[in-house]
């Protein structure tokens, strides 16, 4: 018995820890944008895909992530994959291969996945507050690899960098806090 306090103890605690970033469709996000303008942060990600798994559980449940996407961004999770019916730039997206029997398994590709340029996953999109793309991140990353990307994209001010020696010298003074 006091094994099983222990272990539901630390269960607990680790769910205690962990923080959960709002999460919405891209429809959703949208409206948001347009009543209070924030960037969108887009995870596009399949049900198969182990380093979709290990973003998730590592990185986007760490709590500085977290709290700093919940302050700075709408988040989107989109599955590349699923039969979502999805209106965005004044178009209609789906996805006519999809097959139910594949749901966690490779499956077609969602029209979206295409038209945001998305091959490889995860790939995280962050959009501006126009809703165009300013950046596509592929792979996993750590809370310490994602952070530069997020403070940069947080805002307008990643418009200032027109070169590879803007981005060295942002790069170089970038003190990371994650």
């Amino acid at each position: 018995m006091k094994h099983l306090f222990i272990i539901i103890s630390l269960l607990f605690s680790v769910n205690i820890c962990a923080q959960n970033i709002n999460w919405m469709g891209l429809e959703e996000a949208l409206e948001m944008q347009n009543k209070n303008p924030k960037n969108i942060i887009i995870d596009v990600y399949t049900n198969w895909c182990g380093p979709c798994k290990l973003l998730d559980k590592n990185t986007f449940q760490n709590k500085k992530v977290a709290d700093f996407i919940n302050q700075n961004y709408y988040a989107v999770k989109f599955n590349a994959e699923g039969n979502e019916v999805i209106n965005f730039d004044d178009r209609e997206f789906l996805n006519p291969n999809y097959k139910p029997a594949l749901a966690n398994r490779r499956n077609g590709n969602h029209q979206l996945t295409r038209y945001l340029g998305v091959s490889a996953y995860p790939t995280i999109v962050f959009l501006d507050t126009e809703s165009n793309i300013i950046y596509k991140l592929r792979g996993y990353n750590t809370p310490a690899q994602i952070e530069i990307w997020l403070k940069l994209f947080k805002d307008e001010e990643h418009k200032n960098i027109k070169s590879q020696d803007d981005f060295n010298n942002f790069q170089k003074s970038f003190v990371p806090e994650f």
